[in-house]
């Protein structure tokens, strides 16, 4: 939705030792996508981004987060793949922050699956909100759910107090759709928070699962605010630590 955006050192590292250990002058590229899982015989989002009316921040030099220009509002960049809103099935939110939850309203068959701690912030309520119960261990996290086969919504707290993870495996692959464990993927090779989170305790518990299943699975990491997240998923590119 949006590219050609950068972040500073600060806010993709500082989220545990503090913004002023890191150099405001080191750059990364930023963007803002979130995803689509086909399954053949359902159509599942992983978040949904901002509403069209969403005013993005001008760019500004020197900011710590600047998304980039826009390329399309959520809704034209999920109808330009060629669906439409009443085949998707299932809406799985990483977290409450609007650039992953806005448009969920915008898919009328949808069940909506949500911890039950983000669904509190957002006021989610009706037959359609399906509060996560997670309940079973998947790999080395403790509490997860299997939504479809072959696809976890996962326990991740710490960005969010309700925060959550996607992995969806296809053919030897364990793809990794993460909302916002981390910014950007040298953070993640770096073993560092990014700046905005919730409860460092749990964010930091869940970067260390995070790492320990990237170790010993081969996974695509796909972030939703840089471009690696679009790129990791074009090449199958495996993450090495």
């Amino acid at each position: 939705m949006f590219d050609g955006g950068f972040m500073n050192q600060p806010f993709a590292f500082g989220g545990e030792e503090g913004k002023d250990q890191f150099d405001e002058q080191i750059i990364y590229r930023s963007s803002l996508q979130n995803f689509l899982i086909d399954t053949g015989d359902e159509v599942i989002l992983v978040d949904t981004g901002f509403k069209a009316d969403y005013a993005a921040p001008a760019k500004k030099l020197g900011a710590p987060l600047y998304m980039g220009e826009r390329v399309a509002h959520y809704m034209e960049a999920f109808g330009a793949l060629g669906y439409k809103p009443e085949q998707v099935t299932k809406i799985l939110v990483t977290h409450k922050h609007n650039d992953h939850s806005d448009c969920i309203r915008e898919f009328p068959n949808a069940k909506v699956y949500i911890s039950p701690e983000d669904a509190d912030a957002l006021k989610l309520d009706g037959p359609n909100i399906v509060r996560a119960t997670y309940g079973e261990a998947y790999k080395n996290f403790p509490n997860a759910q299997q939504v479809a086969p072959g696809i976890w919504f996962i326990e991740a707290k710490g960005h969010t107090r309700g925060n959550s993870i996607v992995i969806a495996e296809c053919d030897g692959l364990f793809y990794m759709m993460h909302g916002d464990v981390t910014y950007c993927d040298a953070a993640l090779k770096a073993d560092k928070l990014s700046i905005i989170f919730e409860d460092k305790q749990a964010a930091r518990q869940t970067l260390d699962r995070v790492r320990e299943f990237i170790a010993s699975n081969p996974t695509v990491y796909l972030s939703t605010h840089c471009p690696e997240g679009y790129e990791n998923l074009a090449l199958k590119r495996v993450m090495k630590l």
